[in-house]
């Protein structure tokens, strides 16, 4: 039977458009408006991705199976972390330039390779640890001019805390990652997409009391299509890696800092600084090593399970 990730080129294709369609996600929610609150911006999200996540699901004849689940406190933990990554990363997209909040994202791939090492006993070598260290030299270099703004009060000040709540976004959403593996062992990839989608919207509502904005018209329909190309997004996430092996998509995810950019040339006027371009390319230099290297191990990996096979 040939294999369905024998089709890198529609894998490819659907990790682009599931780029493309994050990407309208967070400039949506850019132009809603940097004063709305990230627990009011998170439910917007989650509960609005959940209408095409579960026509999907039931296109596919998926969606009652997709609610059984034999890890629910599993669900929960990933859930937790999950939202509340979530919530300082859209306060950090919010007050953030584009092109910037996207670079401080790459930074949780990176820190869950250490957490793997840490929490999951995983094996990381001196080739991965010192991929790591370079990409968090990267961060650093992106997000250091904004960490200095703190003294200078007004939007620069905000800016300072948005670089610090997306690099806290990173730190939860690599704990998330590793909660997520812990869930693939046991669970369909349908119904982790669905129960965190439900899981966030609940979650989010414990923020009412903290003060949810009347919004105008505009900044609603903004938000409802952030949600609807979430959850798009997710499912074309998802689709990219049933057709092509994760090796192969992953370096695509780095496309969104070049779409970033241009989008927020020509939506936001934000030109990219000098210090954010030579991080970036640092950062995605190393993500795509570490990719490179797991690539090849897993070649290696193969080659020996052949060799011992009778």
């Amino acid at each position: 039977m040939r294999p369905v990730f024998e089709n890198p080129m529609r894998g490819i294709a659907c990790k682009i458009t599931s780029v493309v369609l994050f990407l309208g996600m967070q400039t949506f929610i850019k132009l809603a408006g940097a004063g709305i609150q990230p627990g009011q911006v998170t439910f917007y999200r989650s509960f609005f991705a959940l209408f095409p996540i579960v026509a999907f699901l039931a296109y596919r004849g998926q969606l009652k199976t997709s609610f059984y689940t034999t890890n629910p406190v599993g669900h929960l933990k990933r859930g937790t972390l999950g939202i509340i990554s979530m919530g300082l990363g859209f306060y950090g997209l919010l007050h953030l330039p584009l092109p910037e909040a996207i670079a401080l994202g790459y930074a949780m791939p990176l820190i869950a390779v250490v957490f793997a090492a840490l929490l999951l006993g995983e094996t990381v070598r001196i080739y991965r640890w010192s991929a790591v260290f370079v990409g968090l030299i990267g961060v650093a270099i992106v997000s250091w001019p904004k960490l200095t703004l703190f003294r200078d009060g007004g939007v620069e000040t905000e800016q300072a805390i948005g670089a610090v709540t997306v690099l806290l976004a990173s730190v939860l959403g690599g704990l998330a990652m590793i909660q997520v593996r812990k869930l693939v062992e046991e669970e369909k990839t349908s119904t982790i997409v669905l129960y965190f989608s439900i899981t966030a919207s609940v979650f989010s509502l414990f923020t009412v009391p903290f003060g949810w904005d009347m919004l105008d018209l505009a900044p609603q329909l903004y938000l409802i299509a952030a949600g609807f190309c979430g959850g798009v997004a997710q499912i074309f996430l998802t689709e990219s890696y049933r057709h092509a092996d994760v090796s192969t998509v992953a370096p695509f995810e780095y496309s969104s800092i070049v779409l970033g950019s241009v989008l927020a040339y020509f939506v936001f006027d934000d030109i990219p600084t000098t210090s954010m371009l030579i991080g970036t390319a640092v950062i995605v230099a190393a993500g795509i090593f570490i990719i490179y290297r797991e690539h090849q191990l897993e070649l290696e990996r193969s080659a020996a399970r052949k060799a011992s096979s009778p």
